[in-house]
């Protein structure tokens, strides 16, 4: 698609969408442009009444009879199926439970283990901060065990035979750049590693294949492009032929191949149900999954073709009207997930003043202002008025208002 030369073009195009019945499924506050979906999605309708259900029905009448009823026990199983076919999986490789950072946790200790004599967490600088932060934490914990970051593309030729796992962020957390998988997960395979990767701006936002890249693990969270709420539940992916060889350092009960047996001993789960540990949240996770429903109703192709649309307009009206401020995210569709980001040494008191006026982007320190482009529900239009206001704003100065200055803890 070209990119529209007017505003009423950007409203017609949008209007002719096949994703554009989407958007009326969200509840979005009147006045605002969401451009925020990659760091929390919006709010799905549908979730509303879901969640009513589980919690007054559900929950307040059926109780404890709803685990069998209405199968809250399979819940992790069922939605980790549904995920699976958003990223290439087999159904029975990817399972919902815990946050990002315990996966990670629990991937990378069982990943090591299944690997006696190889003591390397091999990964890149500046990736998401909880990423690195569970890697240390697992070489503090296990003896010789170091993490070693090598610039993103030296990554494959620093794979050697004390890489135990390579760790990275399929998508680039704050500008971008996308990995690939299939090139990295080989290079792995070669040298006797593992290859584990976080999923997190990709799943949703970008077409993932893990089965057929030859990942070998992934991580992924539900509360950005899946809509699954503040603090949804994450997922794990183990591929069927490591499955046998590894086995979660949580040995919790729901992940006991007879949880309710309640016998002394641990016995692991088969297949990836294993990286279960204690109780699934319940409400959470159903919220998760009406989020995820109403993805995967998409149609897919649609959806990620007008994500480059949407970039392909923003760089475009920000290189005409903003040019001094740089974008950073690469302009290969195939090289990038579904955010696009620009560098200010005052990004922060942008941002603010950007929000201020109803146009919700956010700041990664210590100078990016990013812009999440999620098409269920962001448009052309929105991206092109998004635009005019920050023009405005840097034309006028309305940044520089000390208010703006002014720190939360959220940031």
């Amino acid at each position: 698609m070209s990119v529209p030369a007017s505003l009423d073009e950007a409203i017609v195009a949008d209007a002719a969408s096949p994703l554009h019945p989407y958007r009326a499924r969200f509840d979005l506050p009147e006045g605002v442009i969401y451009l925020d979906g990659n760091s929390l999605g919006a709010l799905p309708s549908q979730t509303v009444a879901q969640t009513a259900d589980v919690v007054t029905r559900q929950w307040g009448q059926r109780l404890i009879r709803s685990w069998n009823e209405a199968d809250w026990i399979g819940a992790p199983q069922r939605v980790g199926a549904k995920i699976a076919d958003l990223v290439g999986a087999d159904p029975r490789s990817v399972i919902v439970a815990d946050s990002t950072s315990v996966n990670l946790f629990k991937l990378l200790v069982a990943a090591l283990r299944a690997q006696p004599g190889r003591t390397e967490i091999l990964t890149e600088p500046g990736n998401f901060p909880t990423d690195l932060h569970v890697a240390e934490g697992v070489a503090a914990m296990l003896p010789g065990v170091t993490v070693r970051t090598v610039d993103a593309g030296a990554v494959m030729e620093a794979i050697g035979p004390e890489t135990a796992v390579v760790m990275l962020t399929h998508v680039h957390y704050k500008h971008g750049a996308r990995h690939d998988m299939l090139a990295v997960s080989a290079a792995a395979r070669a040298a006797g590693a593992l290859s584990l990767w976080d999923l997190s701006h990709s799943v949703g936002a970008v077409p993932v294949a893990l089965d057929r890249d030859g990942a070998d693990m992934a991580v992924g969270c539900g509360y950005k492009y899946l809509n699954g709420g503040p603090g949804a539940p994450a997922f794990l992916y183990v591929r069927d032929t490591v499955q046998a060889r590894v086995t979660s350092p949580i040995a919790g009960w729901m992940g006991h191949a007879e949880p309710f047996a309640f016998g002394d001993g641990y016995v692991p789960a088969p297949g990836v149900a294993r990286f279960l540990a204690g109780t699934p949240s319940v409400i959470a996770m159903l919220a998760l999954e009406s989020g995820v429903d109403l993805f995967r109703e998409a149609p897919r192709d649609a959806l990620f073709a007008r994500g480059a649309d949407l970039f392909d307009l923003f760089a475009a009206r920000m290189a005409a009207l903003l040019p001094a401020i740089p974008c950073v995210t690469p302009s290969d569709a195939a090289a990038r997930g579904s955010h696009i980001a620009f560098r200010h040494p005052d990004a922060f008191a942008i941002m603010q003043a950007v929000i201020d006026r109803g146009v919700i982007g956010d700041y990664r320190a210590p100078d990016i202002l990013r812009f999440g482009l999620t098409p269920l529900y962001v448009g052309l239009a929105d991206v092109w008025r998004a635009v005019d206001m920050l023009a405005d704003i840097m034309a006028t100065g309305a940044w520089r208002d000390p208010r703006f200055s002014v720190r939360g803890l959220v940031t």
